[in-house]
């Protein structure tokens, strides 16, 4: 998909302030008790995803995640097919005070090719 390019720099400064979690990681975070956190539309989400994520789609992000994930310090694995969104997403809740929030590098296509 081709991005505008104030998308493209919003989500580049989004990555350069949070870290981002290799793909091979997250299996690990998850059990030690990350939760991973969909960000895509629901029907993404229905079409595959990582097992045991919560899915809050992007435009409701800031309205939802708190009943969600109550806990400020817990550890979050935004993430959306590659990267661009779980940035966003993962600045997004650093700045609502998650301060263990991150996105996972190259998203669930990433993650996914892992078991390929």
């Amino acid at each position: 998909m081709a991005y505008t390019e104030k998308f493209q720099q919003l989500a580049d400064k989004a990555c350069s302030r949070v870290e981002g979690v290799s793909s091979d990681k997250v299996d690990d975070l998850l059990n030690i008790g990350a939760v991973a956190l969909d960000i895509r539309d629901s029907e993404e989400h229905k079409a595959g995803h990582i097992a045991g994520s919560i899915n809050i789609s992007r435009g409701k992000l800031e309205m939802l995640v708190e009943s969600e994930i109550p806990d400020l310090a817990t550890t979050i694995l935004c993430y959306c097919n590659a990267v661009n969104r779980g940035a966003l997403s993962a600045d997004t809740l650093r700045g609502m005070g998650y301060v263990n929030a991150k996105y996972i590098d190259g998203g669930l296509i990433a993650y996914k090719a892992l078991s390929d």
